[in-house]
């Protein structure tokens, strides 16, 4: 049996026969050779001319999430010009870094083809159990935010037990996991309802009033890009050494310079005015960080394979309950996280934070910036990507006044057309044989 790993295009095999393997072979040669990422001979214009190959095919990667933002700047800003502007943009980073990170968590779950319908609730608790234990007991804000993340834990702990060992449906548990933890988050706020964070405290300073300006953000940019240039050379070692056909230096130095020209570009711009958010770095420490793992780590490699065949996975050896449970911990570690950012940056928990439409944004930011519906597959940084979208419509019907229903209608319009997307190219994949 073939357990397959998408992360890069990859599949690896286990535990086959000869003439399985043989075939696995095979496939593995003929993705070796369509995928850009791995020419070295033909240079740049093999890049090109085998990124043409993969579209036709079926595999147009994030192009449609990035064409599809694009569009949605470019209306917002000819209709009005504050929405480039400085003051806008950095609201705009503070507002999406909450529910991006529980995005994250989402991501990660359908990666198993799983669904966690309570990460919304799970937040809201977390925020909970921040505010009264700082406010109310004095814990120290550090303590107050250990307790709330791990009190998330605790959360995914009890689905993923639930999950693995009797096999209730991961829909039905936190389904119900909706339910019970925004009763927790109620019972815990008790009758106060609302409970604002201390004036001048460390938690409110960090959420609200903490920016990373020139030199800070440029630090940061340099480490991130440097970090990419480092990985991208190591991994083109790696490959040469293994025989395998590499990325040419031109297209890892294209990448490396693109990407320091966008990060110098959204520092000047967001230190126009007050700078970086603290919350917004947090996120995308996140971001790369569940990336890294997922892409170059074996229990990353283990999540896509138990995704895109769990049976194959089994007899591959992989210790199929352990990652599973461990996914729905993390899942719920992150939205208590996202809690606890959301807390931070609004000053307050209340009966309200993590309800409405958080749970439907962070579902609808994994779905269109990427991740599979169908599992085992899902688009580099794909939780940033969707919340880019996902916060930058409200922002820009908000700065033309335009109703909150006509932001539902568009933000169901654009996740129908990402999982039409997501299931045309599935099929294309398989006609042509590399899905």
């Amino acid at each position: 049996m073939t357990g397959q790993n998408t992360a890069g295009g990859q599949d690896t095999t286990h535990g086959q026969d000869p003439a399985d393997g043989a075939v696995a072979a095979g496939q593995r040669l003929a993705l070796d050779l369509a995928d850009p990422r791995l020419l070295r001979e033909q240079g740049l214009a093999g890049v090109a001319r085998a990124t043409m190959a993969r579209i036709r095919a079926g595999d147009v990667g994030s192009l449609p999430v990035i064409v599809g933002l694009v569009v949605i700047v470019v209306i917002f800003q000819v209709a009005n010009p504050t929405f480039l502007s400085s003051a806008n943009l950095v609201s705009l980073a503070s507002q999406v870094a909450s529910t991006g990170v529980i995005a994250l968590g989402v991501v990660l779950v359908l990666l198993l083809g799983e669904i966690d319908l309570s990460v919304g609730s799970v937040s809201g608790a977390a925020a909970a159990i921040l505010a009264v234990s700082n406010v109310n007991h004095g814990l120290s804000p550090g303590l107050s935010v250990l307790l709330a993340v791990g009190a998330g834990a605790v959360i995914g702990l009890v689905h993923g037990l639930l999950f693995t060992r009797f096999g209730v449906p991961s829909f039905v548990i936190t389904l119900a996991g909706l339910l019970v933890w925004q009763g927790v988050q109620r019972q815990v706020l008790s009758r106060t309802g609302t409970i604002n964070l201390p004036r001048g405290g460390g938690l409110l300073r960090f959420g609200e009033f903490r920016y990373f300006g020139y030199v800070g953000s440029a630090v940061i940019a340099a480490v991130l890009v440097g970090a990419f240039l480092a990985t991208q050379l190591t991994r083109r070692r790696e490959r040469i050494r293994a025989g395998l056909l590499a990325p040419p230096p031109s297209l890892i130095a294209i990448k490396a310079g693109t990407l320091a020209l966008l990060a110098a570009a959204v520092i000047y711009t967001l230190c126009q005015d007050l700078g970086v958010p603290y919350i917004f770095v947090v996120f995308l420490t996140l971001v790369v960080v569940v990336e890294w793992v997922l892409r170059r780590t074996r229990y990353g490699r283990a999540i896509f394979a138990i995704g895109g065949n769990i049976e194959a996975a089994r007899r591959a050896g992989l210790r199929v309950d352990l990652v599973r449970a461990s996914v729905f911990v993390l899942a719920s570690t992150l939205a208590a996280t996202g809690g606890v950012i959301e807390a931070m940056r609004s000053g307050s928990a209340g009966r309200d934070t993590g309800t409405g439409d958080v749970l439907i944004n962070a579902i609808a930011a994994a779905v269109i910036g990427g991740a599979s519906l169908f599992g085992g597959r899902s688009r580099r940084y794909a939780a940033l990507l969707g919340i880019l979208v996902i916060g930058a419509i409200p922002n820009g019907l908000n700065l033309l006044n335009l109703s909150d229903e006509l932001r539902f209608i568009i933000t169901g319009s654009v996740l129908l057309a990402a999982v039409i997307v997501d299931a045309v190219t599935r099929r294309g994949r398989e006609a042509t044989g590399t899905g």
